[in-house]
C-alpha cells in the first residue's frame, strides 16, 4: 500500500515538476541563454572568448563569481514599463523589465565612493566599439590620459569596451554610460568613475533588447 501511494503521489507531482522545469528552461531561453539537458543555463557557451566586430574577446572566468551576478531572469516586480532599464548600485544589479513581474537581471560595476550617480535619463545613442573620450576632470586626476583628449579609438583596450550606452537627461548629455569593461574583474565592485559597467557578453545582449528612447532609472 505504502508503495502505491508513494507511487500515486509521485505521478499527482509529475505535472508540476515538468512544469516548472518548462519554466525554468523558458526563463533561461528568455535571458538569450541556451538551457542545458537539466535546464540550467549554458555559461559556458554564453561567456565563452568569442569574435566580435574584427575584435577578439576572451572568455569570462564566470565559475570564480558569485552566481547571482550570472545572467538570469529572475521576479522582479516593478511599477515601470516593460523595457524599462532599472540600475541597482547597490546591490550591483542592473535590472530589464519584462511582463509578468520578472526581469532579466545582470551583475555590473559601480562608481567609487564620491563619484556614484543617481537619477533618470534616457539611451540617446548606441554605439558599437565607440571611441572614450575622458571627462576634464578625469584627465586632470590622471594627466596619463591627456593623450586621449581628442578620443581613443574603439578596440579591447578602450575603457567603453564592445558597447555603449550613452545616459541623456532631456538635452544634456550626462556623461554616464552603460558600457562594458576589459577589467571583468569589477563586476559586483565599486570601482568605476561613476559609469555601469558590464561584462562585454552581457552588454552585447542587452544593447540588442533595447533602442534609443529607453528609460533608464539608477536607483539612489
Amino acid at each position: 500500500m505504502a508503495l502505491k501511494l508513494s507511487r500515486r503521489a509521485f505521478v499527482a507531482g509529475l505535472p508540476l515538476f515538468l512544469a516548472a522545469c518548462q519554466s525554468e528552461q523558458k526563463s533561461t531561453i528568455q535571458a538569450g541563454l541556451t538551457p542545458l539537458a537539466d535546464g540550467t543555463p549554458d555559461y559556458a557557451t554564453a561567456y565563452a572568448a568569442t569574435n566580435d566586430g574584427g575584435f577578439s574577446l576572451p572568455a569570462i572566468q564566470y565559475q570564480k563569481f558569485d552566481p547571482k551576478f550570472l545572467r538570469q531572469v529572475v521576479y522582479y516586480p516593478s511599477k515601470y514599463p516593460s523595457g524599462t532599464i532599472v540600475v541597482d548600485p547597490g546591490n550591483k544589479f542592473l535590472y530589464l523589465i519584462q511582463p509578468g513581474g520578472r526581469a532579466i537581471r545582470y551583475g555590473i560595476g559601480v562608481g567609487r565612493a564620491g563619484f556614484a550617480w543617481n537619477g533618470e535619463a534616457v539611451i540617446q545613442f548606441k554605439r558599437e566599439w565607440p571611441k572614450w573620450f575622458p571627462p576634464d576632470e578625469m584627465i586632470e586626476r590622471d594627466p596619463k590620459l591627456e593623450k586621449y583628449r581628442e578620443g581613443q579609438e574603439g578596440g579591447p583596450r578602450n575603457p567603453i569596451g564592445a558597447r555603449g550606452l550613452y545616459l541623456w537627461q532631456g538635452n544634456k548629455d550626462t556623461l554616464y554610460r552603460i558600457h562594458s569593461t576589459n577589467q571583468p574583474s569589477s563586476i559586483g565592485t565599486n570601482a568605476s568613475s561613476g559609469c555601469i559597467r558590464m561584462w562585454h557578453q552581457d552588454i552585447i545582449d542587452l544593447y540588442n533588447r533595447v533602442s534609443v528612447g529607453t528609460k533608464v532609472v539608477v536607483l539612489g
